[in-house]
């Protein structure tokens, strides 16, 4: 793949068109760090570091849901 991750991977995520923030970006967790990615201008833009043990990301809306081992985080993409 030339992004370089699995759509299919429990620390990706896609956006969808009209649900309020990123909508139509894919959301992955590389390196303990949360990127969002823009298909049409291949680009990726770091939006949060440090975030050792993910393990599920999941996105509703402007709220994307970081899952760890032993909690949860919310992140809202309007505050950014």
């Amino acid at each position: 793949m030339s992004h370089g991750f699995d759509l299919n991977s429990p620390l990706v995520c896609e956006g969808i068109v009209g649900d309020g923030c990123g909508g139509g970006r894919i959301f992955f967790v590389e390196a303990a760090t949360l990127y969002a990615y823009d298909s049409q201008s291949e680009s990726r833009m770091e939006l949060l570091k440090d975030l050792d043990g993910v393990v599920f990301i999941s996105k509703k809306g402007c709220i994307i849901t970081l899952n760890f081992e032993d909690e949860i985080r919310h992140l809202d993409l309007s505050s950014l």
